[in-house]
């Protein structure tokens, strides 16, 4: 690492994507490199973006996080799925959640055995075959060395900013509190240069990292990369969001997503609060309306001001253009609607570290992490527009249009695929699972014509006992677990 080229790191920005940037790069390439962090103090952060999926584990093992000291320091409570009401139909729900649903074989998966079954009128429902989310409908919930680690967390993100700074100075992070004022370009090639800040200091780098949010402050004002908009397939706009206090001292270990008449609602529990959001499209819901509607909304006395965010929902043509890599806001966004917002923070800081340039040519790195960035912010594309698209309700102008909307090919041809066989399938580095797959389309109204010709070829009495004996497996699991408040008070209770 002696002609390592690039040691100088400049991260533009704070907030979650900025500090877990930082925490990453000071604790596992602290020894070879220089983090610098600048962030103006009088910029306020999204911070709402509270809820997460099973991949953070992946996270916070490589930078050796205890679970228990990070649930107290930020208020976190566990998270085992979704409950989606009011999606299929008004006064309907179902349940997205992590974990497996049953065991196939090598030809087929479980779904086809249990379609057999339904055809026949021995299956139970679909999430009684599963650990997870029985344990979440019962709220349930418990952890021990060793064991599957399918859950996730709900968390407060400003608080988790505040841990990850900590561990990021404790590990020789420069930090830098003051306003980038200017971007200053190689006269060369264009890239950049350095930054200016508002104290007249200019901060030099080989490698800069933009996490200035919905601005883009570096890739998009300085470098002009260009923004692929994703209006027409998820044509929410606008948010308005506020903290509440708890409404139940017993937390679900569940994320609420409650469709309304031109978007939808979140609830997050925490320890200490809740977090709430609604969702909208201002073309069918004015921001007025949508502040006087969520406030009527809430089931308990909000402790900040309910305030609107706007955001465009699309991606970064590129997430890596010459010497700069937007991670966060600032390489695109996704709505909050499946919690994928901090994983894909992690997934751009974990390949940038695996695609680090050694040379002063890295131009195959750059291509192979815009290659891979863009397929998974595609593939957690479709799955978004999957909930809005495959829907019975035609009440309002609003799910008129996403129901008959046009959609993307991949998205279509994974439909019909699961309409006319019932299969569903993972390709390599695609985020959302089989299962999950299965449970918003079957959540979502749709039922395949047929399953695999395999599931036939079982007896009924022995595909009886097969689905019997995974459901009371599941059952005796659920049944020897806490409830899911006791179990944080007695782990990861919060302080404050």
């Amino acid at each position: 690492m002696s002609t390592f080229p690039y040691r100088n790191i400049v991260i533009a920005g704070g907030g979650t994507a900025g500090w877990m940037t930082g925490a990453a790069f000071s604790k596992l390439l602290g020894k070879e490199v220089n983090v610098t962090l600048i962030e103006a103090d009088d910029i306020p952060t999204v911070g709402v973006g509270e809820a997460t999926i099973p991949s953070l584990h992946v996270f916070h093992d490589l930078l050796k996080i205890n679970e228990s000291e990070f649930m107290k320091a930020t208020g976190a409570t566990f998270k085992l799925g979704i409950q989606f009401e009011n999606w299929l139909e008004k006064n309907t729900s179902y349940l997205h959640s992590f974990g497996y649903l049953g065991k196939g074989c090598w030809a087929a998966g479980f779904q086809h055995f249990w379609l057999r079954g339904k055809r026949v009128g021995i299956s139970e429902e679909i999430g009684d075959y599963c650990v997870e989310h029985l344990a979440c409908r019962t709220s349930r919930f418990a952890t021990a060395p060793g064991q599957p680690r399918n859950y996730a967390y709900h968390l407060d993100a400003t608080k988790y900013a505040v841990f990850l700074k900590k561990m990021a100075l404790a590990n020789g992070l420069h930090h830098i509190s003051e306003k980038i004022t200017g971007v200053n370009l190689s006269k060369t090639d264009g890239a950049i240069a350095s930054v200016s800040l508002s104290d007249n200091r200019t901060v030099s780098g080989d490698l800069f990292i933009d996490c200035t949010g919905f601005r883009g402050l570096l890739i998009e004002q300085a470098l002009h990369t260009g923004y692929e908009d994703w209006g027409h397939w998820l044509p929410m706009n606008s948010a308005v969001v506020a903290q509440t206090a708890l409404s139940d001292t017993c937390t679900v270990p569940y994320t609420r997503a409650i469709a309304h008449d031109a978007g939808w609602r979140w609830k997050i529990p925490l320890q200490t609060r809740a977090g709430n959001g609604m969702v909208y499209c201002d073309k069918f819901f004015s921001d007025d309306d949508a502040k006087t509607t969520f406030t009527e909304m809430l089931s308990s006395t909000p402790v900040t001001t309910p305030r609107i965010l706007k955001f465009k929902t699309g991606t970064r043509r590129k997430h890596w253009n010459k010497n700069c890599i937007a991670i966060g806001l600032s390489s695109g966004f996704i709505e909050p609607l499946e919690s994928t917002s901090i994983h894909l923070i992690q997934q751009s800081i974990i390949r940038l570290l695996q695609l680090i340039p050694t040379s002063e040519n890295f131009t195959h790195n750059q291509a192979l992490f815009n290659q891979r960035m863009r397929f998974e912010t595609e593939n957690i594309r479709d799955f978004i527009v999957l909930h809005y698209h495959a829907t019975q309700r035609e009440d309002t102008e609003f799910w008129r249009y996403c129901k008959r909307m046009e959609i993307p090919d991949s998205l279509q041809r994974r439909m019909a695929l699961f309409n006319s066989s019932g299969h569903v399938y993972k390709q390599d580095e695609e985020l959302f699972g089989e299962d999950s797959w299965l449970q918003v389309m079957l959540g979502q109204g749709l039922y395949p014509d047929s399953y695999h010709p395999i599931a036939d070829s079982m007896p009924e009495s022995e595909l009886a006992s097969f689905l019997g004996s995974i459901h009371a497996h599941v059952k005796r699991q659920v049944n020897q677990f806490p409830h899911h408040t006791d179990f944080i008070d007695q782990y990861a209770k919060s302080e404050s």
